[in-house]
């Protein structure tokens, strides 16, 4: 067997190295003023990010700082900015729960050579094969266990450690409502309210008011709400020293400098145990960051359309080398590249600088998360979900067939119930399931009579007209054919030029078509037949099986050449013994 050669797999071409020539001091400045924009976003989402996966905080700074690197350095989207991301906190949770840390490491690695072959063998695009009803399904039931998972931070509750499974998130939280500290709700609201009316306080008139009230909304309208609420926040529980869970009293505070390098402890025991959990990682992965750079492409039409299969290699990449400095996975962020775009990224190198600002951020100004609560951090990432989430589509589902709206509502709720793995597998034989059902609907058999537009048929001779796709899901419909048959009939014409393919399932359909109808001492006949069922038919053997005359251009050549017409319609030979009659084996 020949070795494949190297022009089969995708070659490793960072977007960067193109968007460096006839690099300009101007687009350095708009790539500058993003990279610092999105750095500060980023802040306490990575915090935020990593607390509620059960993480330390300055571990998502750790991957936003060493993945969101590499993934603008190597990756194939001009503006993406990848970290660490909401659609991670369920799985990672669970994998910390059940697994334990060192494992989620292990784990993240794992899922990083996956995505870095799935780039490099041009499987990129397959991930936009996942239908959208099973995208919205999990993307609604993240977020709806985001902020499932945030409501005891919310609400001060005292538990030691929350489960990890929606129920018993559900009882517990139940059981503790005596402990609520009305100081903590009061922060996370707080937080929540100016995450989201800040934009909207402080959006830009169309004339500017003269002076420094024109400077002061300008300001303000540039500052991100986030970064306004976890500030407030954080000053008013160090100044009034409210009495609230913080950084500081979990955690210990964040430390002001890199990880060392450190490899964690690896057997071949337990990587097997981590099989799942790492294809789920990749496959989460892959389709965040995809999404995310299709999203990118449609909000800045003037670059050029993301690599997928290069953005998968990056994410690989990013996600094999953070783990070995304490990172957590990591993917493409669709807030933070939104805002990467909206302030006016042209190249990745706003999203390098986004890295080099959360680690200027981390080194100098580390002592002051001392403060910051985690009631704020819980409000901000309940705005997170909320936008996280498409809502809409439920209220849209009465638009929709039955077969999307099951996979959608089955996907969310097995998402909600149990994990993604589950609901991604069942949502995917849910698709499949109702495609085949509705392949095979399409496919239909039309039977013409005598007087039809094929023109006055000769005595015993019956046309049938098939249309769709002959596939294993549609070969009932030929199976039933002969009971179709007139009596008296000496030949069938099977009209095929409206099938547009087959496959090996109506193949042997039709074999068994031809086998039934000889021994009733009729003649089956082809005609018009497309390219791909025709070249089919050729290799598989059934053309010189029913004899090479049999298969005509049109049904109007059975009675214009007398040759042809004796031909097909000649007696069909004795019924074949049992043994040669018997299908072969597959």
């Amino acid at each position: 067997m020949p070795l494949p050669s190297l022009q089969q797999f995708h070659r490793f071409r960072p977007r960067l190295i193109d968007a460096l020539a006839g690099y300009s001091r101007a687009t350095f400045l708009a790539d500058l003023g993003a990279g610092v924009t999105v750095g500060i976003v980023a802040l306490p989402l990575a915090m935020a990010f990593a607390i509620a996966s059960g993480v330390k905080p300055e571990q998502g700074l750790f991957t936003a700082v060493i993945a969101g690197f590499l993934i603008s350095a190597l990756g194939g989207s001009q503006v993406q900015i990848g970290g660490p991301a909401g659609a991670f906190i369920v799985i990672v949770y669970g994998i910390v729960q059940r697994y334990g840390l060192a494992n989620l490491l292990i784990a993240t690695s794992i899922a990083g050579v996956l995505l870095l072959l799935l780039g490099w063998l041009k499987l990129g695009v397959l991930v936009r094969y996942i239908p959208v009803s099973i995208v919205i399904g999990f993307t609604n039931g993240i977020a709806v266990l985001i902020g499932l998972s945030q409501l005891k931070d919310l609400l001060g509750l005292q538990v030691d450690r929350m489960p990890a499974d929606f129920f018993s998130q559900l009882a517990t939280i139940g059981r503790h409502l005596d402990s609520i500290n009305p100081v903590a709700l009061g922060i996370g609201l707080a937080c929540l309210a100016v995450v989201v009316l800040w934009p909207k306080a402080w959006a830009l008139p169309p004339v500017m008011p003269p002076g420094w009230i024109g400077r002061l909304r300008v300001t303000a309208a540039r500052l991100p709400g986030t970064v306004v609420a976890l500030g407030g926040a954080t000053l008013a529980t160090w100044a009034l020293q409210l009495p609230v869970e913080t950084i500081g009293s979990r955690f210990g505070g964040i430390p002001q400098s890199l990880p060392a390098f450190e490899l964690p402890e690896f057997s071949w025991e337990t990587a097997r145990l981590l099989v799942i959990p790492s294809v789920t990682i990749a496959l989460l992965g892959a389709i965040e960051s995809l999404l995310c750079a299709r999203v990118a492409d449609n909000i800045a039409p003037e670059h050029a359309r993301h690599d997928p299969n290069q953005e998968l290699m990056a994410q690989g990449v990013a996600n094999i080398v953070a783990p070995f400095f304490g990172g957590i996975p990591a993917t493409g962020t669709i807030a933070r590249t939104v805002t990467n775009v909206r302030a006016g990224a042209a190249t990745p190198v706003a999203g390098i600088v986004h890295a080099l600002t959360l680690l200027a951020i981390m080194l100098v100004a580390a002592p002051l998360a001392l403060n910051v609560p985690l009631a704020a951090l819980s409000g901000i990432l309940l705005f997170v979900a909320w936008n996280m989430g498409e809502w809409r589509e439920f209220a849209r589902l009465k638009h929709f067939l039955l077969p999307y709206r099951v996979v959608l509502v089955g996907t969310f709720v097995l998402t909600v119930v149990f994990d993604l793995t589950v609901a991604v597998e069942v949502g995917l034989l849910l698709a499949c399931g109702f495609f085949i059902w509705r392949m095979s609907q399409l496919f239909r058999v039309q039977h013409h009579p005598e007087h039809s537009r094929f023109g006055d048929l000769p005595p015993g001779v019956a046309v049938f007209e098939l249309f769709g796709s002959l596939f294993f899901g549609a070969v009932g419909k030929i199976e039933s054919l002969p009971q179709q048959v007139p009596e008296g009939t000496r030949a069938v014409v099977l009209e095929m030029h409206r099938l547009i393919s087959i496959d090996t399932s109506g193949i042997d359909a039709l074999q068994q078509l031809f086998r039934t109808l000889k021994r009733r001492d009729i003649a089956l006949v082809l005609a018009n037949v497309n390219e791909q069922p025709l070249g089919l038919i050729q290799r598989s053997g059934f053309a010189d099986e029913i004899g090479q005359a049999q298969i005509v251009p049109t049904v109007a050549d059975l009675w214009r050449e007398p040759e042809e017409a004796a031909q097909a319609l000649r007696s069909a030979s004795p019924a074949p013994s049992a043994a040669s009659a018997a299908p072969p084996d597959r």
